[in-house]
C-alpha cells in the first residue's frame, strides 16, 4: 500500500480506492464481530442461569466499568495507529519498528495500572451506578479476574491495531477466529456447568474470556516477531523515547477523553435508568450487545478509513485521503442503514435470543431500546466516517470538541429532561442518544470542509 500511495499524484484518485477500503475493512468487520460476539455469547449464556435478571444486570454494570477502564488504552491505540500508518506510508520501516516497541512498553505499564486501580475502586464505581448488593457481588466476580489479566487484552488490541495501520487486517482476523472458538467453548462449559465442569456463572465467563485474550495476544506478538510486517521485528526498546511518547500522548489523550465522554454518556444513562427500574438497566445491557454488534461494520470501515488516510498523508497525497473519506461516507451509511432495517424488522426474535420472558418488563424495555438504536444507525454511519478521517490524520482534538458539544452539552441534559422533567422514563432517557448523532454528523462535516486535518508528512 505504501508504494501505491507514493506513486499516486497529489490530486489523483485511484479508481480502486473504494475496493481497497472494502478489502481492508472486511477482515476488520470480521474481527470486531467476533470480539462483540464473545460478549453476546456471555450474555446469552448468563441469561440461562437461575438468577438470570441479576446476572444480566451485573454484566451490564461490569461491562460499563470495563469500557471506562479501556479509555486510556483506546487513546494509546489511536495515537499508535496514526503514527504507524504515517511512517508506513512514507516507507520508513525503522520508524514503524520504533513506534511499536515504545507503544508496547506503554501498554504493559498501562495494563498493570488499570488492574490495580480497577480492583481498588471497582465496587465503588458499580455502587455509584445504582447496582443492588446482589448485582454488585456478581459484577465483581466478573470484573476482578478480567482486570488482573487486562494487560493481555490491551496488547491484543494494540497489535491488532498496528497490523491494521500497515494494511494487514487478515492476520488479526484469523487469530481472532481461534481465540473466539476457545472463548465460546470454555464459556459453554464454565458458565452453565456442562461436560461435568462446575457451574461458575459469570465467573466462568471471565475465565473463558481471559484464556481467549491470552491466546490472541501471544499469537499476534509471535506473528509480528516472525515478520508479519515486512522489514519490521518485535524488539525491546533500548531507551524510552520521550519525544515520541509525547507525540503519542498528544494524539492519544484527546481520543481517550473522547472515550471518557462516550462512557460518561452511557454511565449517565445507566445511572438514570437505575433510578427508574433495574430491569431497564438489564435491558440496556442487552441492547448494548446488539448495538455493539450492529455498529461493528460502520466502526470497522471507520478504522480502515483512518489507516488509509494515515498512509495517504504519510505519502503526501491529500487527494487520495479525500477520496477515501468520500468512499467511507457512502459505504458506511449504506451498510448501517441496511442493518438498521434488519434490526427494527426482527427486533422481537433478536430479544428472544437472550431468553428474555415475552411480555415482561425486561422484554418491553429491550424492544424499546433496540428499536431506538436501529432508528439512529444511518446518521451514525455518516459521523463515524468523519471520525476515521480525523483519527487517521491525528486530529483527535477536533473529534473531542465535537463530542463535548454533542454529548455533554446536548445528550446528557436532554436525557435527564425528557426522562424525569417530562416524565418519559426510559424512552426519554434513551432517545437523546441517537439524536446526539445528528449534531455529531453535522459538526464532522464542517470539520472536514475546514480542512485543518490535511497535513502531510511522516509524523503526526
Amino acid at each position: 500500500m505504501a508504494n501505491d500511495l507514493a506513486n499516486t499524484g497529489p490530486s489523483e484518485q485511484p479508481p480502486s480506492v473504494s475496493r481497497r477500503l472494502i478489502d481492508l475493512a472486511a477482515p476488520i468487520i470480521g474481527l470486531n464481530v467476533l470480539n462483540v460476539l464473545a460478549l453476546v455469547v456471555d450474555t446469552a449464556m448468563c441469561g440461562r442461569l437461575p438468577d438470570a435478571e441479576v446476572a444480566l444486570a451485573a454484566l451490564s454494570f461490569a461491562v460499563q466499568v470495563l469500557f471506562l477502564m479501556m479509555v486510556a488504552m483506546m487513546g494509546l491505540t489511536v495515537g499508535t495507529v496514526a503514527m504507524v500508518a504515517r511512517a508506513h506510508g512514507a516507507g520508513d520501516h525503522e520508524r514503524v519498528e520504533h513506534v511499536i516497541s515504545q507503544a508496547t512498553v506503554m501498554t504493559i505499564v498501562l495494563g498493570i495500572g488499570v488492574a490495580v486501580i480497577g480492583n481498588l475502586f471497582g465496587p465503588a464505581m458499580i455502587s455509584a451506578l445504582g447496582a443492588s448488593d446482589a448485582a454488585l457481588d456478581v459484577a465483581m466476580d466478573y470484573l476482578r479476574p478480567l482486570l488482573l489479566w487486562q494487560t493481555f487484552n490491551y496488547l491484543m488490541i494494540l497489535y491488532g491495531a498496528i497490523l491494521r495501520g500497515v494494511g494487514n487486517t487478515r492476520l488479526p482476523f484469523m487469530i481472532a477466529v481461534g481465540s473466539n472458538i476457545l472463548n465460546v467453548g470454555l464459556n459453554y462449559c464454565l458458565i452453565l456447568g456442562n461436560f461435568g465442569l462446575p457451574q461458575l456463572g459469570v465467573l466462568g465467563a471471565a475465565i473463558g474470556t481471559m484464556a481467549a485474550q491470552c491466546f490472541g495476544t501471544l499469537g499476534l506478538m509471535w506473528a509480528v516477531h516472525r515478520g508479519a510486517i515486512h522489514h519490521v521485528a518485535l524488539r525491546a526498546p533500548r531507551r524510552i523515547d520521550r519525544p515520541l511518547i509525547a507525540s503519542l500522548v498528544r494524539v492519544g489523550v484527546p481520543a481517550a477523553a473522547d472515550m471518557v465522554i462516550l462512557n460518561a454518556a452511557f454511565l449517565s444513562i445507566i445511572g438514570m435508568l437505575g433510578r427508574i427500574d433495574e430491569d431497564a438497566v438489564a435491558a440496556h445491557g442487552v441492547g448494548l450487545r446488539i448495538q455493539a454488534l450492529a455498529f461493528v461494520p460502520g466502526m470497522s470501515i471507520s478504522q480502515a478509513t483512518g489507516a488509509m488516510v494515515g498512509n495517504a498523508l504519510g505519502a503526501g497525497n491529500v487527494g487520495l485521503a479525500r477520496a477515501v473519506l468520500r468512499s467511507s461516507v457512502v459505504l458506511s451509511t449504506v451498510v448501517m442503514t441496511s442493518l438498521a432495517v434488519v434490526i427494527v424488522a426482527f427486533v422481537e426474535p433478536i430479544v428472544a435470543i437472550f431468553d428474555v420472558k415475552h411480555g415482561s418488563d425486561l422484554w418491553t424495555y429491550s424492544i424499546m431500546w433496540i428499536e431506538l438504536l436501529g432508528y439512529g444507525m444511518p446518521i451514525v454511519g455518516v459521523y463515524i466516517a468523519f471520525v476515521g478521517l480525523l483519527q487517521g490524520s491525528g486530529k483527535t482534538n477536533v473529534s473531542l470538541r465535537i463530542n463535548v458539544i454533542a454529548t455533554l452539552a446536548f445528550q446528557i441534559p436532554l436525557s435527564y429532561v425528557l426522562g424525569f422533567t417530562f416524565g418519559l422514563g426510559a424512552w426519554g432517557i434513551w432517545i437523546a442518544f441517537p439524536l446526539a448523532f445528528v449534531i455529531k454528523g453535522s459538526l464532522g462535516y464542517l470539520a472536514y470542509r475546514r480542512g485543518d486535518w490535511a497535513y502531510v508528512g511522516r509524523d503526526v
